[in-house]
């Protein structure tokens, strides 16, 4: 998988909570500049039923947003089944194939990360770290999960403060999106 710098995201999902969060801090940068500090990197699509988050180029992010909504639609809301038909379309099409990023999605099936490279992968342990901070991000949950009994809302902005204060990329402008089911 390629690493995408400049964001963190930090999906998490719950059977036993009935639920999945997509967090994101909010900064943009373009090379070592700041641009803005309340970017919203994470939306609810098809119906408010899927979350999405994205690590990469903002145009491209949101050209695949639409592209795997449409997907969605056409697959009636099968997660999976959209997911290999958008990395099938985003690997052949030589329009889509330079776009730069890399999305978490989550519904009440499955969460999943979406890249480029062809990957359509679903961790073991329902929690998926993307972009500079998200190894940061990603360990801290996975601690917090173990460790406390604290629902995932709150663990995802606890360790997307956690990656902030590590990762250069990430800012302590955090947005957490939840799907209740």
């Amino acid at each position: 998988m390629r690493r995408i710098e400049g964001t963190t995201i930090l999906a998490i999902r719950s059977a036993q909570e009935r639920c999945a969060v997509i967090a994101a801090d909010g900064q943009a940068t373009l090379s070592n500049v700041v641009i803005k500090s309340t970017a919203r990197k994470v939306r609810k699509i098809y119906n408010d039923q899927v979350l999405v988050g994205f690590a990469g180029a903002t145009a491209d992010a949101i050209t695949l947003f639409e592209r795997f909504e449409n997907k969605l639609k056409e697959f009636g809301g099968n997660l999976k089944r959209a997911a290999v038909e958008l990395t099938k379309d985003w690997r052949t099409d030589r329009v889509l194939r330079r776009l730069e990023a890399m999305m978490a999605v989550a519904n009440s099936e499955a969460l999943l990360v979406i890249s480029g490279a062809g990957d359509v992968l679903e961790p073991d342990d329902e929690m998926i770290g993307l972009g500079s901070g998200g190894a940061y991000a990603l360990a801290a949950a996975r601690a917090l999960r173990q460790n406390t009994r604290l629902p995932i809302e709150e663990i995802a902005r606890k360790a997307l403060e956690i990656a902030g204060t590590l990762d250069i990329y990430t800012n302590q402008q955090i947005f957490v999106e939840k799907l209740q089911w």
